[in-house]
């Protein structure tokens, strides 16, 4: 297109943009799929500048268009940085719009039955509800994203937001003022609508149901971060039973029973029995994973007697709502809710259905049983196949040893165009891949230690500056507290403190290192120097009891095919390319990614690794890494 050219439209218009060959055959690639209402799928390496490359044809097309990205922080930055200045750039006109799940909205009705009621809340929480009143005034999205650390404070946002169940619709009395109606108003007279993948599948589940739809029809949908799309995919194509929705449901029960059924105490006493009931389930899986397979256990007596206290106890709480039935909105509302529930919790403890997977899931405080179909390529392919639309997937990671078709295989994509852009980075100059020699298995007794014993001085030789990357809460922890203890670095960790927290810390405190795992592997842009190594603990296979790796393996052996080459295999591929990739992330960066596996050069399965990864020279010899550091650090 002639607007990426030397003399085109952006680099007029865009101070900083320089043209770039990828850039110009993606954007190409893109309106000639818009225009012939075809599928496409695009691996553009970092650097590409793949999002220029989509909004442009996307804005030019004259088509409605969906662009879906793989979080929400993805899909403000989108929306608040990038398409503005493209908007601008070509001239203005275009009507765009923003939309997230409900969840992300400020619910009026709610706030102001809680805040007025308190039903039950501390002071510290009828306090910040106060806070959050004040910014209503004020806000004109609701989009509780704007309340920053505060929406996430003490449950709050539970208390703000609605969900499908317990929202009112029409009846309720701010319907006109909802912010959630207004966004989809917007989002439905808009040319082009962000959204994210969790939305999408919501609403691809919505209309198959037959009820209202949450996004427009449009002419074609464009996903960014696409390698993301399967495993959204799974969980929204599957059904769960969650212990926060019916915690979630007793509140609305006693905030019915404190404004407006005064006279059904009984109300309150059942659905606070019910509460602690939740709790008593969720002790039973103490001691165990954050995740693991469901259909075990739900045959063991003591999950078997607690479920169906669990279940006694949601049917009285069932019969005394009936009672009730016509004299409260609200309380009709949670009635129809809680019939949902039990039959939901009916399902997941039906573990005899073939063709699905059974997990559960925990946090501090909630656990969820999962149902999840054992393939969704068909499920997707038809989807696709019945709304007459182009289709665009990209990300830096989709294909696996230069080919797509595990990602194909996975959505049931069949026809549709490729294209492999590499990354305009030099990484022949710019990196160095290290996969040293010596270093212990890291199921080896205290290896944490044994490994640092040979990373620690060159991470202090490159004065922090290094994400260490792991692949497990445990080896997170066991590396900081090593790292603690035998270094004077500034040692930040997942899990103590947020996200955003943690990388605005790394970038601005000098000699950091930050210990992470999954969160941290992707959707993380550090350019520059405040990042200039990257050492990964070991290859990234997904643990064997994952219960959604499980159900892909078990369908891909019903296929006759071979679980660990076309299932684990380019799994943990994809998930290394997206570790590694946080290290370049502009035409200035230097730096060495440190990979302690040696699987990476002593397995066959290696060179599939290998050829995914970006071009970077490769050594064994971590004084060639020493060299390295020196030399761009400018040291003799």
């Amino acid at each position: 297109m002639q607007h990426f050219a030397n003399d085109g439209l952006l680099a007029k218009k865009l101070p900083g943009f320089s043209p770039r060959p990828q850039q110009q055959v993606m954007a190409k690639a893109v309106a000639e799929t818009l225009d012939q209402q075809q599928q496409l799928l695009v691996e553009a390496g970092t650097g590409t500048g793949k999002t220029f490359a989509y909004l442009v044809p996307a804005l030019e097309s004259g088509k409605k268009v969906i662009i879906s990205t793989g979080s929400k922080a993805l899909q403000d930055q989108l929306y608040n940085k990038d398409l503005p200045r493209m908007v601008k750039a070509l001239g203005g006109g275009h009507h765009v719009a923003l939309l997230k799940g409900r969840a992300n909205y400020l619910c009026i009705e709610r706030l102001n039955g809680f805040a007025h009621t308190g039903s039950g809340q501390d002071r510290h929480t009828l306090s910040i509800l106060t806070k959050i009143k004040a910014w209503e005034q004020s806000s004109s999205s609701g989009d509780i994203s704007e309340l920053g650390p505060m929406a996430e404070q003490a449950d709050i946002a539970n208390l703000i937001t609605s969900t499908n169940d317990n929202c009112l619709g029409r009846d309720c009395p701010s319907y006109k003022d909802c912010y959630l109606v207004k966004a989809r108003n917007r989002a439905m007279e808009a040319e082009l609508v962000v959204v994210n993948h969790h939305l999408f599948f919501a609403d691809m589940a919505v209309k198959e149901t037959g009820f209202g739809e949450l996004l427009p029809n449009v002419d074609a949908y464009i996903f960014d971060e696409a390698h993301q799309l399967p495993d959204i995919a799974a969980t929204y194509f599957g059904e769960h039973f969650s212990s926060r929705q019916v915690q979630d449901l007793c509140r609305d029960v006693n905030l019915a029973y404190q404004t407006e059924l005064r006279d059904m105490a009984q109300l309150a006493r059942a659905a606070l029995k019910l509460e602690k009931q939740l709790k008593d389930c969720r002790l039973n899986f103490e001691g165990m994973r954050d995740k693991g397979e469901w259909r075990p256990l739900a045959k063991q007596p003591r999950f078997v007697e607690a479920m169906a206290r669990l279940r006694d106890d949601m049917e009285f709480v069932y019969q005394v709502l009936k009672l009730a039935l016509g004299r409260s909105e609200l309380a009709d509302s949670c009635f129809e809710r809680l019939a949902s529930q039990r039959a939901l919790l009916a399902k997941v403890m039906d573990v005899d259905q073939t063709g699905f997977s059974y997990w559960y899931e925990t946090t501090r405080l909630h656990f969820s049983l999962h149902l999840t179909p054992l393939n969704i390529a068909e499920r997707f392919a038809t989807e696709a196949e019945a709304r007459e639309a182009a289709w665009v997937f990209t990300s830096a990671t989709l294909a696996v040893n230069g080919v797509f078709d595990h990602f194909q295989t996975q959505l049931g994509i069949k026809e549709a165009k490729t294209v492999l852009l590499d990354s305009p980075f030099d990484y022949q100059t710019q990196g160095l891949l290290c996969v040293p020699r010596y270093l212990p298995d890291t199921k080896a007794q205290r290896a944490e230690y044994l490994m640092l014993s040979q990373l620690q001085p060159l991470i202090e030789l490159n004065q922090g500056r290094c994400f260490f990357l792991c692949t497990s809460h445990s080896m997170t922890q066991r590396v900081a507290t090593a790292l603690r203890e035998l270094s004077s670095l500034n040692v930040l960790v997942q899990g103590e403190g947020a996200k955003l927290e943690l990388l605005q810390r790394f970038t601005a405190e000098e000699n950091s290192v930050l210990v992470a795992t999954a969160t941290f592997w992707e959707g993380v842009d550090v350019p520059g120097d405040a990042l200039s190594l990257v050492i990964i603990d070991k290859l990234p296979f997904a643990s064997p009891d994952d219960p959604l790796m499980k159900a892909k393996s078990e369908d891909c052996r019903m296929r006759g095919g071979d679980a660990f080459s076309q299932v684990y295999l380019p799994h943990a591929a994809i998930t290394l390319k997206q570790g590694v990739g946080r290290l370049i992330r502009d035409q200035q960066d230097r730096g060495v990614v440190i990979i302690c596996d040696n699987r990476l050069v002593n397995r066959n399965y290696g060179a599939t690794f290998v050829a995914s990864l970006p071009p970077m020279p490769r050594t064994r010899d971590l004084k060639k890494v020493e060299q390295f550091i020196r030399e761009k650090n400018g040291d003799s």
